[in-house]
This record gives C-alpha cells, structure tokens and sequence, in this order.
C-alpha cells in the first residue's frame, strides 16, 4: 500500500477542516491519460466502496480502488512547499518511466 509523508498528512488535515468533514478520505488513483500514459488523480471523496482498498496514516484515511492498487503499491506522497515548488508530490517506485510534468507515468 502506499504512504503518506507526515507533511502530506498534515495538508491533508487542513483541506479536511476546511471542508468540515471528516467522513472524507483522501482517493488515490491512477487512470489513463497524460504525456506518458497514466496520470496520478488525487481528491477528497466521501464515496467509499467495500472494494476499495482503506488505510490510515498519520491519522488520513487513504482509499485506492482496486485497479489502481497494483500501481501504487511503494508509492509515497509527499507535500512540498517551497519557494520552487508547492503542491503534493508522488514517489513511484514502480513508473517504469515519467514525463517533465510529474503527473504522468507509464
């Protein structure tokens, strides 16, 4: 299963508390698309299927379906925010190959 970096599980919190929920679940996905095949999908869902894979880190409920699964399976989300880069970022051991972006893998 992948993880999440305490600096992305604290993003996460805040996006949750502005929402004022917290029967949401941070949906990690992976779909076609992008300049090298698939693209990564990330979003707050509260829409959770008994197919869905479910774990908790640093207290964030994570849910992959269960074809993205294989996919993600040592894939590590992180959060930077920096004067170069803000945004969350995914460190996927599995890509065979990337493009520029970093949104896309195959």
């Amino acid at each position: 299963m992948l993880s999440l970096t305490e600096a992305a599980a604290g993003k996460v919190k805040e996006l949750l508390d502005q929402e004022g929920r917290q029967d949401i679940a941070l949906r990690v996905a992976v779909q076609p698309g992008g300049c090298s095949g698939l693209r990564y999908a990330m979003y707050l869902d509260d829409e959770v299927s008994e197919k869905d894979t479910t774990a908790e880190h640093h207290g964030v409920r994570v849910v992959i379906d269960r074809m993205s699964v294989p996919y993600l399976d040592q894939a590590t989300i992180d959060f930077l925010d920096t004067l170069e880069a803000s945004g969350f970022t995914i460190d996927n051991p599995m890509a065979q190959g990337s493009c520029a972006c970093g949104h896309s893998f195959h």
